[in-house]
């Protein structure tokens, strides 16, 4: 790096930590919906307009106040494209099993199953004397509807019902699920993303008005949605889990700005906060009244490249310019001087801890000669210039490492022009492959596998969000749900991040460390290390 330019990322670096330029985004993977939009214009039609009690009307009502980092598109698991819609709609849903915190499957609105030796058919003995939230019964029909709906072209998560070839209903209560191929990643995709929903109800209101007024068997009903204010649950009083919920009512508050989150909670207007800044997590350790709560995120942050429509033609084709892009950034720098060392560096989409992970496999280092020798070998001597997108007011202080990874580029000879986006239009352009050839995102995984990131990402043509198109990934990660032996599909995992390294179809850039807070009321708030979190067990002391 020259002492010119070395001065100005390192100037630049300096005055984020001293807090001259505001960091303001601080959320995982959401959509940000505004009240200018058309959609939300019509949308906004609460059917009640439910009024936010005091605090002490709160505790003696049981109301739990959580606030959202960002305005979900849907609150359901199959559209929704991003944690926050998650965050919500586990909350309304149940699927047939849960994945619980210790991370083994368990039974949920299916009470057993069994599955063929060939793997080919999955038999689930349903929960009887189940309803959805307006009364209507839960039955296989609602099994087989669900399925139906998630193989549609809207669906977000599609691929994580592509795999089942048919569902049987074979009574009222018992379904079989047949595969084209065995699939062993089927029991944790329906736990992602199958939230069952009513045939009879969404029949009779259409897809539009369903997603609005969403109808589930979970332990909270929807009550209201008056997009960019609040979402408003109420309490299941016939939850088929016995003692849950152990709070009356939910309501979720999307305030965008990470400040506002921090100073609500202080003033105690809301229970719940995610997602703090490092600093934040410094000061809310001083505060009384206030529970601080870190754990490692099962979440990778990085660049992704766009081969499948805008950088086809473009210099990111070139493996070579793509590894001279990560050579050329001083990750550790940024996250010492950005998030005080609260991150560590990664190598690829399977994250330490994950199944398959190895750690001799290293990742990119700083090194802008060799970023520069690989960009002459690769034709382009004098660099080029490229375009990028990022969301604001999303990840913790993601804009300011977008903006340092800019100078980085710049001084190997690579311009690039940076473009920041409200998080909804971000997510819309990235669902229909229209974000220009780099964009900076994150991706969890929930399973204590990489599998969802992988198959999101790089899972081919049907993965609603991929960006990088390679037959040799998409065969290998293809390869994981055909795997049901954990040492071989760990093996797997191994040679997919070796392959991912090689040829990168990323930049990975860091693993954080995440702080959320709650107000002392507050009992058994227990994140997940993907960021969702599960608030039937919540109460208030």
């Amino acid at each position: 790096m020259t002492k010119a330019r070395q001065s100005l990322v390192m100037t630049f670096l300096v005055l984020l930590t001293a807090g001259v330029i505001l960091i303001t985004g601080c959320a995982p993977a959401a959509v940000q919906e505004t009240p200018q939009e058309p959609m939300q214009e019509e949308a906004a039609q609460p059917v009640a307009e439910v009024e936010e009690p005091t605090p002490i009307e709160a505790e003696q009502e049981k109301v739990l106040r959580v606030a959202l980092t960002t305005n979900p598109n849907t609150i359901e698991l199959a559209t929704g494209d991003s944690i926050v819609s998650a965050q919500v709609a586990v909350n309304i849903f149940d699927s047939l099993v849960f994945l619980n915190a210790e991370g083994t499957l368990e039974p949920s609105l299916a009470e057993s199953w069994t599955i063929s030796d060939d793997g080919l058919v999955y038999t689930f003995n349903l929960r009887q004397g189940v309803t959805f939230h307006n009364g209507y019964p839960f039955t296989a029909e609602d099994v087989k509807f669900t399925w139906e709906r998630g193989t549609g072209a809207d669906i977000a998560y599609r691929d994580a019902f592509l795999s089942v070839s048919a569902v049987n209903i074979v009574n009222e209560y018992k379904v079989e699920i047949n595969l084209s191929e065995p699939n062993a990643m089927l029991l944790s995709q329906m736990f992602l993303h199958w939230s069952i929903i009513s045939k009879q109800h969404h029949e009779k209101v259409g897809e539009e008005a369903y997603l609005q007024n969403p109808i589930g068997t979970g332990p909270f009903k929807f009550v209201e949605w008056i997009h960019g204010d609040r979402i408003v649950l109420e309490a299941n009083e016939n939850y088929w889990r016995t003692g849950y919920p152990k709070v009356d009512r939910i309501i979720f508050r999307p305030i965008l700005e990470s400040e506002t989150r921090f100073v609500a909670l202080v003033n105690d207007e809301v229970d719940i906060i995610t997602n703090l800044t490092p600093d934040q997590a410094r000061e809310i350790e001083d505060i009384s009244g206030v529970n601080l709560i870190s754990y490692p995120l099962d979440r990778a942050f990085y660049i992704a490249f766009n081969n499948m429509t805008t950088g086809v033609g473009t210099p990111i084709e070139n493996q070579l310019v793509r590894q001279a892009m990560s050579y050329a950034i001083d990750y550790q720098t940024i996250i010492d001087r950005i998030f005080g060392g609260q991150a560590s560096r990664i190598a690829g989409f399977v994250l330490p801890g994950n199944l398959g992970f190895d750690p001799s496999i290293e990742p990119f280092h700083y090194n802008p000669d060799r970023a520069r020798q690989l960009l002459e070998e690769a034709g382009f001597p004098d660099g080029f210039e490229i375009s990028m997108a990022g969301p604001v007011d999303t990840y913790v202080n993601f804009e300011q490492v977008l903006q340092a990874l800019v100078g980085y580029w710049e001084d190997v000879g690579i311009t690039v022009n940076l473009e920041f986006m409200e998080s909804g239009r971000f997510w819309t352009l990235q669902g229909n492959r229209e974000l220009p050839p780099l964009f900076g995102d994150s991706w969890s995984s929930s399973l204590g596998e990489a599998f969802p990131r992988l198959a999101g990402s790089v899972g081919g043509e049907d993965a609603g969000f991929a960006a990088w198109l390679d037959p040799v990934l998409v065969e290998m990660v293809g390869r994981l749900q055909l795997t049901p032996d954990r040492s071989e599909r760990a093996e797997l995992y191994t040679q997919i991040l070796r392959y991912m390294r090689e040829d990168p179809p990323f930049i990975y850039l860091y693993q954080m460390t995440a702080f959320d807070a709650a107000n002392t009321r507050v009992k058994d708030f227990q994140p997940r290390v993907s960021g969702v979190y599960f608030l039937k067990g919540v109460s208030l002391e």
